[in-house]
């Protein structure tokens, strides 16, 4: 294992804690701000019970994505975002592993997501295909995708 594979560690993040209010500004800059838009006290409370998984590098959060439960078995991936710093790394990929493992470990059995049109080859790769036709979310083009973990 490479040094610094041994400092990438994927946890959960407690709503409201310091590490929280990280990946909350994470997401901003990279999901939100590039396309003029900004996260409401309402929007955020509505995340309060869904798992905040966040992606540390020797301490620093540079990774998060949340999963919300859609039913019995299924999650729904969302938010997911990387530092830019450290985007084209395959921190993405290591976020989305654990992700599943984590969601395994609860129970979970199915992942569905609403990929972004750039984002589409990055979640083939990692096994999710493509369920919908191409929808506009947020402005912009999207497919709704899946896989069975």
């Amino acid at each position: 294992m490479k040094d610094a594979e041994k400092n990438i560690v994927g946890r959960p993040l407690e709503f409201g804690s310091e590490d929280y209010h990280q990946s909350v500004a994470l997401r901003d800059k990279i999901l939100r701000k590039p396309l003029g838009l900004h996260y409401s006290k309402e929007f955020l409370q509505a995340e309060k019970d869904q798992y905040h998984l966040g992606l540390f590098l020797a301490g620093k959060m540079i990774g998060i994505l949340l999963f919300k439960h859609e039913g019995e078995q299924l999650l729904k991936m969302r938010q997911v975002a990387i530092d830019e710093d450290f985007q084209g790394q395959g921190y993405g990929k290591k976020l989305v592993a654990y992700a599943e493992d984590f969601a395994r470990e609860k129970g979970y059995r199915r992942i569905s997501l609403h990929a972004r049109l750039t984002a589409v080859p990055f979640y083939n790769r990692m096994g999710y295909k493509i369920a919908s036709a191409e929808f506009l979310e947020i402005g912009i083009p999207h497919y709704k995708m899946e896989k069975r973990i």
